[in-house]
């Protein structure tokens, strides 16, 4: 388990207006895609200057495949990013701040509550 790929994933497509859609309408298809062609990627370098070890686990890609921000949460992925692309793909559902309650509530139901892990990559 990589919490650098999780948070790298999460970064990558947030900033991205065309990832945050291609995510929400497709997410299995994003992250099959996303892992092979963006997770070796050294961000901010040339395209020929790539890693060749960083995948997934297949808990990872569930987690990711089925929006599962608690699943994620546990495995170390930071909260802030998962909160802010989520609301990005999410938000326009519901009205003014019930996402962001929703998500809250889902944490708390699942005992997520302070002091939160360590979040640190």
């Amino acid at each position: 388990m990589s919490k650098y790929l999780l948070d790298k994933f999460l970064f990558t497509v947030d900033r991205d207006p065309s990832l945050v859609e291609r995510y929400r309408d497709d997410p299995a298809g994003t992250v099959e895609w996303w892992e092979r062609e963006m997770a070796n990627k050294l961000l901010n370098c040339t395209d020929a200057e790539r890693s060749t070890w960083l995948a997934f686990t297949e808990e990872e890609r569930r987690a990711l495949r089925e929006h599962d921000h608690v699943t994620l949460f546990r495995m170390g992925a930071h909260p802030f990013l998962t909160l802010t692309l989520f609301i990005a793909m999410f938000e326009r559902d519901h009205g003014p701040l019930e996402y962001q309650q929703a998500y809250g509530r889902v944490m708390a139901d699942a005992g997520i509550g302070l002091p939160y892990p360590d979040i640190a990559t």
